[in-house]
């Protein structure tokens, strides 16, 4: 069944492999018409860049798919709550929905800029919080 827990294992897969390179374990998908159609993780350790959090990645490979600087009709799945750079960037996608695991008391938008997503964009949170934030815990444990 494809529902937002079937579409955040797979970016929890993609956090994994975030883990597995010692980047900081986020994982993100971007899903439109019921197709992964784009597929991150944190970059920022391997290129050296603070921008290259996954939702960032993501939201570039997707509009490199899909030819375009929009994603309306596309969902964010994404193991953490956005930041307030990647959710400036999502407000400027227009992304249609937003869906993530775990939420970040420390960095997270909704912290410092909760109104800054498109007026139009819903927000799911918890959908695996568990595993998400799992996942995260055992990565700060091993640093």
């Amino acid at each position: 069944m494809l529902n937002d827990e079937y579409f955040m294992r797979h970016a929890l897969k993609e956090a994994q492999i975030a883990f597995d390179k010692g980047e900081v374990p986020i994982g993100a998908v971007v899903v439109c018409q019921g197709r992964i159609i784009a597929r991150a993780h944190n970059l920022t350790e391997t290129l050296n860049d603070v921008t290259a959090h996954a939702e960032m990645q993501a939201v570039t490979a997707a509009t490199n798919y899909l030819g375009g600087k929009y994603l309306k009709d596309c969902i964010l799945y994404v193991t953490l709550e956005p930041c307030p750079m990647c959710a400036g960037g999502l407000l400027w996608s227009q992304i249609t929905k937003i869906v993530y695991g775990a939420k970040d008391e420390k960095k997270g938008y909704s912290l410092f800029q909760p109104n800054i997503l498109h007026p139009k964009t819903t927000v799911v949170s918890g959908v695996l919080e568990m595993e998400s934030a799992s996942l995260l815990k055992e990565f700060f444990v091993q640093k």
